[in-house]
């Protein structure tokens, strides 16, 4: 490894949804999932088969959470998914004949986007997108990382070590099954990390993880080894400050033409919110949803058309300015730093959101920036493990309690508008701890309800309830939706937790909730087992 290293992570993830029956309307929560599998996660497909096809290396590291990946795999959701597609498209054939001149090539792009993503989810994918990610990563493109069973802030748990280890190992057994690899690298939820955590993820052989740059005392360009071993990367927030800069307020002098607030597509004014009921046809069914079709470019006073090939032309502009300053900084950090690693490296950490559904030309910028590197050949672009692979000696520091939230440490998972979850999450997971000493051998109907006891504390453990819960958040999902989930999954395990006290289980109960729950499946309840 002899040049500077860039390394891309992608987080993908979406708190977990109950399958809804055939006929049930889509809730505003699976409308913002079809959203980021139209504006996410298939254009990152599109993005990978065009690179290879133009020959243009590339690599990087993507976490696919398991909620999100159940989700993918679900037939009935892809299906609802796929009407969803074909709701728009009708749409779309509409609006070419209500819009005129530049508005309806703008309106042609967006159709033949959506016929296109149409036929590539059903033809090239065959509806199941995790799949198509792991081919990638076969092909040698992407190194996905492992990461907990549901998204759980694992530093809150550091009491209750059955509760770490039981999102750990059910983590990491998921992620071999769905994807047929052992992974190297573990995706700390949140970035969350405690110095408790190290013996875990060196337990189940895990090489490194990733952390936010406080807890390596701000310097993120060189990795640390723990005093046990395990390697820890820090996340560069100096490279997404140069992302945002692309998004700031245009400059009085120039006027701004070349910035991303006058040029790229505006998130927020979607047709579905500003035409009438009887325009919006089969869309509109007694409330409005996102239409997909977004007409207008950044601009806080006027409403500009927005202008596909402008806006890309922006992206490519802002690769090239990011990999310069990324090169700056990672050459001035080889020079100064006193790095005892041979190469620095840049660790640039993405929400999948921030690279598709909130900013439209993000997949753009990515394919830009590959080729970019490979081009000017100043700056290696690896997957985070490639990076570590290649280190024989890293500095010796056991990384300070941090993680990428808001505020010094947790704050927004544990205010007024949360707290109260987890006096009740614990005495469910020193109960779920208590029944496998309880019942260390059932079978039959007590197994499966201990396993789906199992079940609904891991989903009670997910982080999301209290972030979508937390207006300060600001999430897509509603605060109705995080208090069903939360309140559900705990009753859910209470009323099993009872029955088996009672030795009484409804059968029709059980298997309605696994149906409505097929969240881990072949789940073995032990997995909270204290370990002896």
């Amino acid at each position: 490894m002899t040049l500077p290293a860039l390394s891309v992570v992608i987080n993908c993830h979406y708190p977990y949804l109950p399958v809804p029956a055939k006929d049930d309307p889509v809730s505003q929560e699976e409308q913002v999932f079809f959203e980021s599998l139209s504006e996410n996660y298939l254009p990152l497909l599109e993005l990978f088969e065009r690179m290879e096809i133009y020959g243009v290396p590339f690599r990087l590291g993507m976490t696919l959470s398991y909620s999100l990946c159940s989700l993918l795999k679900n037939e009935r959701i892809m299906e609802r998914y796929q009407n969803w597609l074909e709701s728009r498209i009708a749409f779309g054939l509409r609006e070419q004949k209500r819009v005129t001149g530049e508005q309806r090539v703008l309106a042609a792009f967006y159709l033949n986007r959506d016929t296109e993503r149409r036929d590539a989810l059903i033809i090239n994918y065959g509806m199941d997108l995790a799949a198509a990610f792991e081919k990638f990563q076969n092909r040698g493109r992407i190194e996905l990382l492992a990461s907990t069973a549901t998204c759980a802030f694992l530093p809150f748990y550091a009491s209750i070590p059955e509760a770490i280890q039981a999102q750990i190992e059910t983590g990491l057994v998921y992620h071999r099954k769905l994807f047929n690899k052992t992974p190297g690298g573990f995706w700390l939820p949140d970035l969350g990390w405690k110095e408790s955590l190290e013996k875990f993820l060196l337990d189940y052989n895990f090489s490194y993880t990733i952390v936010d740059e406080k807890s390596l005392k701000n310097r993120p360009h060189e990795p640390v080894q723990t005093p046990r071993g395990l390697i820890v990367l820090g996340r560069d927030s100096g490279a997404l400050r140069d992302i945002d800069e692309a998004f700031a307020p245009p400059d009085k002098e120039t006027g701004g033409e070349n910035n991303g607030e006058k040029i790229y597509r505006r998130h927020f004014t979607d047709a579905g919110f500003e035409l009438s009921p009887k325009a919006l046809g089969d869309l509109y069914r007694g409330a409005r949803s996102a239409t997909g079709y977004r007409y207008w470019r950044e601009g806080k006073k006027s409403r500009v058309l927005y202008d596909p090939e402008k806006a890309r032309a922006l992206a490519a502009e802002h690769a090239r300015l990011f990999l310069e300053k990324r090169s700056a900084v990672l050459e001035a950090a080889a020079e100064t730093g006193g790095l005892t690693a041979g190469q620095p490296i840049s660790l640039c950490v993405f929400q999948a959101d921030d690279l598709g559904r909130f900013w439209h030309e993000g997949a753009f910028f990515l394919g830009s920036l590959f080729s970019l590197a490979a081009a000017q050949k100043k700056i290696g672009v690896y997957a985070p493990g490639d990076y570590v692979s290649a280190q024989s000696r890293l500095p010796a520091l056991e990384p300070e309690s941090a993680s990428a939230l808001a505020g010094d440490y947790a704050e927004p998972l544990l205010d007024a508008s949360n707290d109260w979850i987890y006096r009740h999450l614990f005495r469910a997971l020193q109960r779920m701890i208590g029944m496998t000493e309880r019942f260390p051998a059932d079978t039959g109907l007590k197994e499966r309800a201990l396993n789906q006891a199992a079940r609904e504390v891991l989903l009670a453990q997910s982080s999301d309830w209290a972030k979508i819960l937390n207006p300060a958040c600001k999430t897509a999902q509603s605060a109705e939706f995080a208090r069903e989930g939360i309140e559900g999954a705990l009753r859910n395990f209470t009323t099993i937790y009872e029955a088996l006290g009672s030795n009484y289980i409804s059968t029709e109960w059980l298997t309605a909730l696994e149906r409505s729950h097929p969240l881990f499946p072949n789940m073995n309840y032990h997995v909270f087992g204290r370990k002896r």
